[in-house]
């Protein structure tokens, strides 16, 4: 496998993300915000841009966008009033859940084509792939 065959793959799976996550509305960056926020409530603007790989100006953006739908609310930290935390709101919850459904059913696509015992193959190297590349 070369790079440009990881790179094909990241670019089909993101068009094809794209593509089912606008039947509930929502982008790859906010899906990405939502499951974050299901995740771990309360993180802030700058811990999300990371989570989502955006600019802090960005999720700003974002976050600013899933407010105004309703989606996720902001309150200040009680230990430091300049920054925001994030949590979804009953809204946002029911939003995340049809977003997992759709990518659920993209996931599966892009695995028609292996057998149980190839998924589990893929899932072993692609442990190996995050073990190798994370520090510590």
């Amino acid at each position: 496998m070369c790079s440009s065959d990881l790179k094909r793959a990241q670019d089909a799976l993101n068009a094809a993300m794209t593509a089912a996550l606008r039947g509930p509305g929502a982008t790859v960056p906010e899906y990405a915000v939502l499951t974050a926020l299901a995740d771990e409530p309360g993180m802030s603007n700058a811990d999300l841009a990371r989570r989502a790989y955006v600019t802090p100006q960005t999720m700003n953006q974002v976050l600013r966008e899933l407010e105004r739908r309703g989606w996720v609310s902001r309150h200040p930290h009680p230990g430091h009033g300049r920054i925001l935390q994030a949590e979804l709101t009953a809204a946002g919850r029911q939003v995340l859940g049809a977003c997992h459904h759709a990518v659920g059913a993209v996931e599966e696509q892009m695995l028609s084509g292996l057998g149980p015992a190839a998924r589990q193959q893929l899932v072993v190297a692609l442990q190996s792939c995050i073990a190798q590349l994370t520090p510590g």
